[in-house]
């Protein structure tokens, strides 16, 4: 499956923002979907997943509460809603999918090309 990410951008802190990720192919409801985010000079990590079939949610702690994941299995298309956002927020935010369920980024074997996001204080 292909992703294409979009809406990054520049935001000040406690606003928010929408990521898309809309995929290729006819088999969106096979996978888990997540997003993960890469920092300068920081590991990739992950942020949101959203499971195949009953589209269980999972976030890390640091955006629990403030970050919602969803998808549209008719569009073809996941989300991340980001509410709140703190300037520790700024990475450059990928989606992946994965046939499995999991939150390492090992388990996901199809990536998006990242979209930016800066949150300023």
């Amino acid at each position: 499956v292909q992703l294409q990410a979009s809406g990054g951008g520049l935001v000040q802190a406690g606003g928010s923002l929408r990521l898309s990720c809309a995929t290729s192919g006819r088999t969106f409801t096979a996978f888990s979907m997540a997003w993960f985010r890469q920092a300068p000079g920081k590991e990739r990590e992950f942020v949101a997943t959203i499971t195949r079939g009953t589209g269980s949610t999972y976030y890390a702690d640091s955006v629990k509460g403030r970050f919602t994941v969803s998808r549209d299995n008719a569009k073809t298309t996941v989300y991340l809603h980001m509410d709140s956002l703190k300037p520790e927020d700024t990475a450059v935010y990928y989606c992946a999918a994965s046939r499995t369920f999991g939150v390492t980024a090992n388990l996901f074997d199809s990536w998006g090309q990242g979209t930016q996001v800066t949150v300023s204080s």
